[in-house]
């Protein structure tokens, strides 16, 4: 017991080394590569020729890279452990599509283009299709095969309204044809600072919910014995998959698969176990999604293809492996 617990934590450093392996490329490396004495430089040296560059483009987009990759990932392991659903992902349940609808709306009716406005209605959007997928999927009793079926149908009607509105307002079009792919690249300071207090929030009610959360996958009867109150930890749990998702979406787009794609992988180090499971998520999903972003920028030189296309690129053959092992296994 004390050797798996040993172990487990050695893999935590291990990730938060890798975690900072990738944060380094992703400053470093791009259009134009900078060696890392120039980006020491940068950031002590305000007169320092890569100053701008470093500071004001690569180091913003790196720091919401973490945030928003640390939020899809923890998102993506709440999800399916409340849903109890191995294939439950903020993009495939359409709750990043939800807070894209919103966002469109906001921009098309109200002219909101950024800010914090954008969040909330963000925020918004997602809390609307995360209730709605849990309802029309059946509530307590919805079953993995009915949110799966309910999150497509909401994913593809919601995606068809945000492109007609895209369609019929030209700098709608204009403003939103990258974001909706899911993208890094317009990051700075203020989308930072304005997602960080969502995103951290987000992230201590999920974990604050990881004991009960195990406990509720033994059953409501169970869980009640174990001094867990289901209906509260439920509560919780939907409360912070809309702070993390919509938070992220609202500054980079709607990015798929990372939410399904590394609690997966981290299953296989921690077990089902969330009180390991969401912090090896918590800093393996952003080591992905940087990694993505950081392969987007060298495969597409001298411009970049959007970290949304490479991540469907990579999540799409595990989301089919996992589709078939679902179905072989199903008596």
């Amino acid at each position: 017991m004390h050797r798996r617990a040993a172990l487990r934590a050695g893999g935590l450093a291990v990730a938060a080394l890798a975690l900072l392996a990738v944060t380094v490329l992703s400053i470093t490396v791009g259009a134009k590569p900078i060696p890392l004495a120039d980006v020491w430089q940068a950031l002590t040296d305000r007169d320092a020729a890569e100053y701008a560059v470093v500071r004001q483009l690569r180091v913003p987009r790196t720091l919401l890279g973490l945030l928003a990759g640390t939020a899809l990932g923890v998102a993506g392991a709440a999800m399916q452990a409340l849903t109890r659903n191995p294939l439950a992902d903020p993009g495939l349940l359409g709750i990043n599509a939800g807070a894209a609808a919103a966002i469109a709306t906001a921009a098309a009716l109200f002219g909101v283009g950024g800010g914090t406005g954008q969040v909330w209605f963000a925020l918004l959007g997602a809390a609307a299709v995360t209730v709605g997928v849990y309802v029309i999927g059946g509530g307590r009793s919805a079953t993995p095969a009915r949110l799966a079926l309910a999150g497509a149908a909401i994913n593809a009607a919601l995606y068809s309204y945000v492109l007609a509105v895209m369609l019929l307002d030209a700098a709608g079009l204009e403003r939103l044809r990258f974001w909706t792919v899911g993208s890094l690249a317009g990051a700075d300071p203020g989308t930072v600072r304005r997602v960080l207090p969502f995103i951290v929030v987000g992230l201590l009610v999920a974990l604050a919910s990881a004991r009960p959360l195990n406990a509720l996958a033994l059953g409501d009867d169970a869980a009640r014995a174990l001094g867990a109150r289901p209906a509260l930890v439920r509560a919780a749990v939907i409360v912070a998959i809309t702070l993390l998702c919509g938070a992220a979406t609202a500054a980079c787009g709607p990015i798929v698969f990372v939410g399904l794609l590394v609690p997966h992988l981290v299953r296989v180090l921690t077990g089902p176990d969330l009180r390991w499971l969401l912090p090896y998520c918590a800093l393996l999903a952003p080591v992905l999604l940087l990694g993505a972003d950081v392969l987007g920028r060298v495969l597409g030189r001298p411009g970049e293809l959007q970290v949304g296309l490479v991540t469907a690129v990579l999540g799409g053959p595990l989301f089919l492996s996992l589709v078939t092992r679902t179905r072989t296994t199903q008596p």
